[in-house]
């Protein structure tokens, strides 16, 4: 039985291994096939370079072929290197597989070359490198600035980091596919960035606001790539794409787009020198401020001429028609769909117009659209639906719908066309009683519906007031006078209040006794709390704020002998007699002892002397 159980777990083993076995060798690569070209961007004449072939499949045999490599020695190669790793995630096993073939070239002389597309066969299925340049240089220039290195051992490093980038080593550049276009005629505008050095990053960029264009960004390949400018090799970087469609004619100046740039630069240090190894190196960021220059583009209006069904659509169209029923009932719905099909300004087509007979009832044009926006513009479709109903029997003719659109090739305009449209209306049998035609009219321009219709009234017009109009009544004078004599009135109290509230003495004099009595309020609810410090200083800013207020007297000159001068001058001196004395028991009170009893009286007090002179004042 033993012996059973271990044969039986050795055979699963081996079905295991085996099924792992097979797994790993009939796995394919996930990834799509790549072939492409590793080379320096900038060699010197003399000086060994590796150039590497990468691809990410196994080849088939004897299907490589190498570029001629022109304008260099080949010194080595080619050397064959692969390999294979296979990965189980999730329970998914992929297999990726590194193939490369390597040259080392030496360049025969300075200037601009490039390296042919070299081939190879996968599958029986050819995959080709792009062509790559590749800039030499001539030794002496390089030995030079070696030299001229050398002699600056005093200066920084970070110095010497800054002055390696040179003016044209980071550019920016706004590349459009033309610079003279028709109004709403697409162009691309690429963002592009220009380096031959080794960037680390960017930080604050400003995008062109491209005034007088309607701009659509599309998705755009970021590179790296490498291209030729200006005599010189640089990787260059897809920042942005955008599809510009010029919205009016003339001169349209696109603004400049800014970007700050960070480069790594690798420069020797002159410090900490080993006595064996020499000087070490330091790795710098420079950053650098870009812009790009502004671009101008001449926009050009369309020719003269335009047919009316011309509505600005640019490029090369083409149109289909589909008419749901050729013969229907009366009272029917009908659809009639036109396609507009082909590139250009696709987003702004709008629907063209569409003349039906008098007795057919037109209802919102619904359209649909299915645009995809490449280098060379908008491609796609716009579908639109013209819905409406027949009302009336008989046989129609619907007049053909045109299109204009402007063909750049052609520089002329294109109309397309529909043939007419026959249709044939059958009398609608849900109807009991058909209606008796009118004489000298035709059935379609008085648009019978059955018997919901309710003809004309012939003879002339009898039409009677049924209520008088309120105009001109007595009633109306009367709401008139009423609404002259509110307005007046409103006026009348709007500028006494007006008056009265410029006249600073007379408000203060009027709040005074309500201020007045708002800290009384304060007062006694100290008093309530047996916080006597806070009752004595609430009970002496309502006192002195009343009189100061009251008889319009300045802070500054606000003492006792003004203020029974003042009282004394208006009659009232034992009235101010009485609140002096208030004022002068508080301000002994204030710093003393004294008895809830006593604060009680004091509030009496001083709420008995304000009225008293309220009333002296007002007799």
């Amino acid at each position: 039985m033993r012996l059973f159980f271990r044969m039986q777990t050795v055979l699963k083993k081996i079905v295991f291994s085996v099924a792992a076995l097979l797994a790993i060798f009939s796995v394919h690569a996930a990834e799509e096939v790549t072939f492409s070209l590793n080379a320096p961007m900038i060699a010197s004449v003399g000086e060994a370079f590796r150039v590497e072939f990468e691809l990410n499949a196994k080849p088939d045999s004897d299907s490589f072929v190498p570029p001629t490599f022109e304008n260099f020695d080949v010194v080595a190669g080619p050397s064959v290197s692969q390999g294979s790793s296979v990965q189980i995630i999730n329970g998914e096993m992929t297999k990726s597989i590194s193939y490369a073939i390597t040259y080392v070239l030496i360049p025969q002389k300075a200037g601009t070359f490039s390296i042919a597309p070299a081939s190879i066969g996968v599958k029986k299925k050819t995959y080709t490198t792009q062509r790559t340049a590749i800039e030499v240089r001539d030794g002496a220039h390089e030995g030079s600035a070696q030299q001229g290195s050398s002699r600056n051992q005093n200066e920084s490093a970070e110095s010497r980091a800054n002055r390696t980038i040179e003016k044209d080593d980071l550019l920016l550049r706004l590349e459009l596919s033309s610079k003279s276009v028709y109004k709403g005629e697409p162009v691309r505008a690429i963002l592009k960035l220009y380096s031959r050095v080794n960037i680390a990053g960017s930080e604050s960029s400003k995008m062109p606001a491209f005034n007088g264009f309607w701009s659509q960004q599309v998705d755009i390949e970021q590179g790296p790539f490498r291209e030729t400018f200006n005599g010189k090799v640089y990787e260059t970087y897809n920042i942005a794409e955008y599809l510009l469609y010029p919205q009016q004619g003339g001169v349209l100046t696109i603004e400049p787009a800014e970007l700050t740039v960070v480069a790594q630069v690798v420069v020797r240090s002159n410090r900490n020198i080993d006595p064996f190894f020499g000087g070490g190196h330091e790795v710098y960021n420079v950053r650098r401020p870009l812009k790009t220059p502004p671009v101008k583009v001449q926009v050009k209006e369309f020719p003269a001429g335009a047919p009316a069904s011309f509505s600005g659509a640019v490029g090369r169209y083409t149109m289909s028609h589909r008419l749901s029923s050729a013969e229907v009932a009366a009272n029917s719905a009908v659809t009639l769909q036109l396609t507009i099909s082909g590139s250009g300004n696709l987003n702004f087509i709008s629907a063209p117009t569409l003349s039906l007979p008098s007795s057919f009832e037109l209802y919102d044009v619904k359209s649909e659209e299915k645009i995809e926006n490449n280098a060379s513009g908008s491609v796609g479709y716009r579908r639109f639906d013209y819905p409406f109903i027949v009302r009336a029997e008989g046989d129609y003719e619907i007049a053909p719908v045109e299109f204009t659109y402007f063909d750049l090739e052609k520089k002329q305009y294109v109309t397309l066309a529909t043939p007419p449209l026959k249709m044939v209306v059958t009398p609608d049998q849900n109807v009991a009683v058909q209606p008796q035609q009118v004489v000298g009219v035709k059935r379609e321009d008085v648009r019978l519906l059955g018997e919901d219709i309710r003809f004309i009234k012939l003879g002339a017009p009898a039409l009677c007031s049924v209520v008088a109009p309120l105009a001109l009544s007595p009633i109306y004078w009367l709401i008139m006078v009423a609404m002259l004599l509110v307005a007046a009135v409103a006026y009348i109290l709007i500028r006494k209040h007006i008056r009265d509230n410029r006249n600073v003495v007379l408000v203060k004099g009027k709040r005074a006794n309500k201020m007045a009595i708002k800290r009384f309020r304060i007062a006694e609810k100290y008093m309530r709390e047996q916080d006597r410090r806070a009752f004595y200083e609430e009970m002496l800013r309502g006192l002195w704020g009343y009189l100061g207020d009251k008889f319009n007297i300045p802070v500054a000159d606000l003492t006792r002998e003004v203020v029974r001068e003042e009282l004394s001058r208006r009659g009232a001196l034992s009235e101010a007699e009485n609140i002096v004395a208030v004022i002068a028991r508080c301000e002994e009170a204030q710093y003393s002892p004294s008895s809830s009893a006593e604060m009680n009286d004091i509030y009496e007090e001083g709420v008995d002397a304000v009225s008293k002179i309220e009333s002296a004042i007002k007799k």
